[in-house]
């Protein structure tokens, strides 16, 4: 308000006494900008004095930055750039396949392409539509192919996605065709492993013949996917996720080799396998199998065994059918007399050998899992699992 007042006394009124400031609002502009600019909420915004659009020069200096680095990077790993670029189309699918395997040799070594290859693509894009964008378009347009070749072998993107993205990216000089990655159902595409389907003699050969890297990727994607959807449906199996990491770390830290490391996997993928048919073998479904590992205990007979079986089928039919009912969660008469229910039915089928305080501790984990797991009438995570 002074900066206003100040400019009416030299310029006079001019419009009913209000000259509009319009370096002071500038200037609280960069201010709010500096407070709400970042995602974290201050401190990470412009400050006063500083563009918000960084110039192209400056942008493209970045670029080149970027490129250099991300090419050093694959010259360190024996990949040369310019000779993928400068190769026919089927040489050139063939170089960016290899060089997909060479990356994929541990898991830092793809965190740091992704890494680098993500700030080049960044930076192209803010340089767009300069004209000086068409030097750098083969090299950025090669290294946003090999990166999401590598996401989709490791299953971290939707390949849908990724082949949006590739069509859109490349042009004749790369010769896009050439690399769409493909659905799962199309010929010669890459995609995840069926690890119920697994034929472990073919998938071994295929390992010995190909591209050890890539292969090894897939099937770490294929078992960090099924792993992650049975540990959401049961968490007693969260101890084989732990095993999993420790694998994992263990070939990632070079104590073991690509080798050992492949026929450790394929040995966990049998224990996932024999993990997943167990409900059949024990007559339950998936859902009983979840409480029923909830309330077992250790070193118990075959007639305990049968008794928390019958428990958790009851249990389970009791609430579904009654009571868990629409918003059950949200209402507070609602979840009083599903935990009632838990506590009842449990007090009266758990076997005797179980102490007082076992059952309460049984009966506060039973809830939580079904708070957790049944959103509402007919609603839970195991609505249409596949």
């Amino acid at each position: 308000m002074q900066t206003i007042a100040r400019a009416n006394r030299v310029f006079g009124d001019k419009t009913n006494g209000l000259i509009v400031d319009y370096v002071g609002v500038f200037r609280e502009l960069q201010k709010a900008l500096a407070i709400y600019g970042s995602g974290s909420g201050g401190g990470g915004g412009i400050r006063e004095g500083e563009m918000l659009v960084k110039p192209k020069g400056e942008l493209t200096k970045k670029l080149e930055k970027a490129i250099e680095e991300t090419e050093s990077f694959c010259k360190g790993k024996g990949i040369d750039i310019q000779w993928i670029i400068s190769s026919d189309r089927l040489e050139k699918i063939k170089l960016i396949t290899d060089a997909v395997d060479t990356i994929l040799v541990n898991d830092e070594s793809k965190r740091r392409y992704l890494t680098l290859s993500s700030q080049v693509s960044k930076l192209f894009k803010a340089i767009l539509p300069d004209p000086q964008a068409n030097r750098f378009y083969e090299k950025c347009a090669l290294f946003t192919v090999s990166a999401d070749k590598i996401k989709s072998v490791s299953g971290e993107v939707d390949i849908t996605d990724v082949m949006g993205k590739v069509e859109h990216l490349l042009d004749e000089s790369i010769e896009a065709e050439g690399y769409v990655i493909r659905e799962p159902h199309e010929p010669h595409g890459d995609h995840i492993i069926d690890l119920s389907q697994i034929d472990f003699d073919v998938l071994r050969k295929k390992f010995l013949e190909g591209r050890k890297n890539t292969q090894i990727a897939q099937i770490k994607a294929a078992i960090k996917s099924k792993l992650n959807r049975m540990v959401r449906f049961n968490r007693s199996r969260v101890d084989f996720l732990e095993k999993l990491q420790r694998l994992i770390e263990e070939y990632n830290s070079g104590a073991i080799n690509i080798e050992l490391f492949f026929d450790r996997l394929l040995t966990f993928v049998k224990k996932l396998n024999e993990e997943e048919k167990r409900g059949i073998e024990e007559n339950l479904t998936e859902e009983e199998l979840a409480l029923f590992d909830l309330l077992k205990k250790p070193d118990m007979t075959r007639k305990e065994t049968q008794q928390v079986k019958l428990a958790s089928k009851e249990l389970l039919g009791k609430l579904k059918k009654e009571k868990l009912v629409i918003d059950w969660r949200r209402k507070q008469q609602a979840r009083a007399d599903v935990l009632l229910t838990i506590e009842t039915i449990l007090d009266a089928k758990l076997p005797r050998s179980y102490t007082p305080e076992l059952y309460k501790q049984k009966c506060v984990s039973v809830f939580q899992h079904i708070y957790d797991s049944y959103y509402w009438a007919g609603k839970s995570i195991y609505t249409n699992a596949a």
